[in-house]
C-alpha cells in the first residue's frame, strides 16, 4: 500500500457537494485517511470572470500504481461531470490531482511527481499543511508547513473545519 495526497477543487455547480462526491468516489479504490479544512479560494490561471473554488486535501492509502491512480483518478472526475477539452485551467465541476505518491518523483509525460506546481500554490498547500505538516517534498526535502509558510495565503477562506465532508461509505469497488 502506499500513501498518497491529492488535491481536490470545484468551481462549477455545487462545489461542496462534488468535492463530497469525489471523496465518495475515492474510497472505491483507496482508503481516505485524513481529509482537510474545506476552503474557498480565487482561481488560478485560466480565463477570467471565472467563479470561486471550493479546495480541499487527502491522505489515502491505495494497492494502486500511481499511472493507475492516475486512470481512477481521471474516471472520478468523469463520473462527476468532468469532460475533455475547454480552456486549460477553466472551470470545472471537479478537479482532483495527485500531489505526492510516497517519495515518488516520476517526470512522465502524463505524470509528474510530486505535483510540479505544489510549492506555488496556496490553494493546494494552505489544505495540505493541516494534514500533511511533516511531510518532505520528495525533490527538495523540505517540509509541507515550510513550502506554506513561504506563499501569500491571504485570499484562501475557510469555508468548514474538518469533518464537512461527512460519513464517507466505500461503496462497490471498481475494477481496473
Amino acid at each position: 500500500m502506499a500513501t498518497a495526497y491529492l488535491s481536490l477543487g470545484a468551481n462549477v455547480g455545487n462545489r461542496e457537494g462534488n468535492l463530497r462526491m469525489a471523496l465518495r468516489l475515492l474510497s472505491r479504490m483507496c482508503r481516505l485517511e485524513a481529509v482537510s479544512s474545506l476552503f474557498e479560494t480565487q482561481p488560478v490561471g485560466g480565463p477570467e470572470g471565472q467563479p470561486l473554488f471550493y479546495n480541499a486535501a487527502c491522505r489515502v492509502e491505495t494497492g494502486l500504481e500511481p499511472k493507475a491512480l492516475l486512470r481512477f483518478l481521471k474516471d472520478v472526475e468523469h463520473e462527476i461531470g468532468r469532460r475533455p477539452g475547454g480552456p486549460e485551467w477553466g472551470p470545472r465541476p471537479i478537479d482532483v490531482d495527485i500531489l505526492l505518491y510516497d517519495d515518488a518523483i516520476v517526470e512522465e509525460e502524463e505524470l509528474a511527481l510530486p505535483h510540479p506546481r505544489l510549492a506555488e500554490r496556496a490553494f493546494v498547500l494552505v489544505p495540505l499543511a493541516e494534514i500533511a505538516a511533516d511531510v518532505r517534498h520528495p525533490a527538495t526535502g523540505r517540509p509541507v508547513e515550510e513550502l506554506r509558510q513561504e506563499i501569500d495565503d491571504s485570499g484562501i477562506k475557510l469555508i468548514a473545519p474538518p469533518g464537512w465532508e461527512g460519513e464517507i461509505r466505500p461503496r462497490e469497488r471498481l475494477r481496473l
